[in-house]
């Protein structure tokens, strides 16, 4: 009898959902995948979720994939690594090969247009939430004006001047870094 680590089912299972479920690509995908990884199975803190998410925003190649290949090496190394990520591409490769015939038939399909209207509020109240909950950390570790400040230099950055999304996340990573060395110098200062 073989037996199979509980860590490689869970894997398994929670990469094949957000895969069946993460309609919109990786962006929609993100809060499927922190609710697993963070709330039900505890594979990962929130700050350490936000820190993976950041990382992996800056690398190229589609974000949902990255976090399935993080977590499955975090959790068994290089095969959890391998089981996660195909587990998370395998529902949409099925889908892709099996509906690839339909596709001029279901593309002018007012049910299909349909569903995708229903389903994209759903999506967009998600990324909302998500966002807000991030939006509160960085009031928690930044305070009220600097994260006020960022949120609208992130805006700048992104949506005046079209700078591309990895930089700016390099740039808020590289001043994080800088911003929590200051606070640890401070709180040593002051304790001693």
């Amino acid at each position: 009898m073989i037996f199979i680590h509980n860590d490689y089912v869970q894997l398994a299972i929670a990469m094949f959902r957000t895969g069946i479920v993460g309609y919109g690509g990786g962006p929609s995908v993100i809060p499927l995948i922190r609710h697993d990884a963070v709330t039900r199975y505890t594979w990962l803190s929130d700050d350490e979720f936000g820190e993976t998410l950041a990382i992996a925003n800056a690398l190229p190649g589609p974000i949902a994939t990255k976090m399935a290949a993080y977590l499955g090496y975090k959790l068994r190394g290089v095969k959890g690594a391998i089981l996660s990520v195909l587990a998370h591409i395998l529902p949409s490769c099925m889908a892709m090969i099996f509906l690839l015939s339909a596709v001029n038939y279901l593309s002018g399909s007012k049910v299909v247009a349909g569903m995708i209207a229903g389903v994209s509020p759903v999506i967009a109240v998600m990324l909302g939430i998500m966002a807000y909950e991030f939006a509160q950390k960085a009031y928690k570790g930044l305070g009220k004006f600097l994260s006020i400040a960022f949120t609208l230099l992130a805006l700048l950055l992104l949506q005046i001047l079209k700078i591309h999304p990895a930089i700016v996340i390099v740039l808020f990573l590289g001043y994080g870094a800088f911003h929590y060395r200051i606070i640890a110098k401070k709180q040593q200062g002051g304790s001693s």
